[in-house]
């Protein structure tokens, strides 16, 4: 099928999807949305390990430096940044989730950091939802701020889906998600990726803006990055193993049958957030970092490795869910962790820290060393 506004050639895929959204659709999207926040902070839904664990950065007993000067800034996309940590995509399309979105935005106000929403597909199929994402905007008036799209509703949709959800809240940018595990399991899930490759590069060659392709929690290998870049994204959120398990959460919302068993078999399955990173980097960058990472030691751990942004997702939302002092005293404490971290390894800024020395151990050391 042809779009006439964008020239694009859109996916023969599921009639209703690509002819027109129906109100069930719109309810069965918002009503997704909820289940995912609800189940995140009710369950346990964090599977594995991140592999930074095996990661030990090089202790410098003369660091020659004063904790009280350390620089955290950071430079993500031409964006200035008063640190490296990034409030990464959870939540957005339900009436439920305004709140939540207004304390994570103002909390990337408060501390210059950025932020970005969940998949923005509810509120592009409802304008209705549209004010649980613009609120971000509102209480972020000078944040970087990333918008949200799925592979495969740009795939059915076009770039105009992808133009209206980085229009609607004022985006400096676009992530576009990638979540083919989470597909698989979730009942009502998308299974068919055929053309989506071709598509976002198809994105990538006429926007305006930057576009981050982002992984939600099975990582991305090097082999991915490279065809990524080919296709022209501007960044990688790596998005690792170890973290959230989108196959725990779709086998806590199928409840039953045997999308519940395929969740089981597959919550070990992804690539670790540290290999992940490793991989990447090696192919180009800049880069996301996230997937498990669960303190301001783990970010530094990150940088070291070669990641400009690290991005966290369940330990700001739980601060989130408990109100504005509770998630400013979780973000004080990672910023603490980081700065300590730079000082015991004579870091003064970030690109020091880059430069930093690393012990690479256990199962991430073993994987790594299989590659080389």
């Amino acid at each position: 099928m042809h779009n006439r506004e964008t020239g694009y050639e859109r996916h023969p895929g599921n009639p209703q999807r690509s002819g027109g959204i129906t109100i069930e659709d719109r309810k069965r999207t918002s009503s997704r949305k909820k289940d995912h926040l609800l189940i995140c902070c009710d369950n346990a839904v964090e599977y594995g390990t991140s592999g930074f664990n095996d990661i030990r950065l090089v202790h410098n007993a003369l660091p020659e430096c004063n904790l009280n000067t350390i620089d955290t800034s950071a430079r993500f996309l031409g964006h200035p940044l008063k640190s490296p940590l990034f409030i990464a995509a959870m939540t957005g399309g339900h009436p439920d989730t305004t709140e939540v979105n207004r304390r994570l935005a103002c909390a990337a106000e408060r501390f210059g950091i950025g932020i970005g929403v969940g998949s923005q597909r509810a509120a592009l199929e409802n304008p209705d939802l549209e004010d649980s994402f613009t609120v971000v905007r509102e209480h972020a008036p000078s944040a970087f701020v990333c918008a949200n799209l799925g592979i495969i509703q740009l795939r059915e949709h076009g770039p105009e889906w992808a133009d209206r959800a980085v229009e609607m809240i004022d985006a400096q940018a676009l992530c576009v998600h990638l979540n083919p595990l989470q597909e698989a399991i979730q009942p009502e899930g998308d299974r068919n990726l055929d053309g989506c490759l071709d598509a976002l590069a198809h994105l990538c060659d006429g926007c305006r803006y930057p576009v981050i392709a982002k992984e939600t929690g099975s990582g991305i290998s090097a082999e991915t990055a490279r065809k990524l870049w080919s296709a022209g994204v501007a960044a990688i959120d790596i998005g690792g193993f170890g973290g959230t398990n989108w196959a725990a959460v779709e086998r806590e919302r199928a409840k039953t049958g045997e999308q519940v068993r395929l969740g089981e078999h597959f919550l070990e399955w992804g690539i670790p957030t540290a290999v992940s990173l490793v991989e990447v980097v090696r192919t180009g960058g800049p880069i996301i970092a996230t997937g498990g990472l669960r303190s301001g030691t783990d970010m530094a751990k990150a940088i070291a490795l070669g990641a400009e942004l690290c991005g966290m997702a369940l330990p700001l939302l739980k601060g989130a869910m408990q109100g504005d002092e509770a998630l400013i005293h979780t973000i004080e404490e990672l910023h603490a962790q980081l700065r300590v971290a730079m000082f015991c390894t004579g870091s003064k800024t970030l690109t020091e820290l880059g430069r930093a020395r690393t012990y690479i151990t256990g199962t991430t050391g073993q994987i790594l060393h299989t590659e080389e």
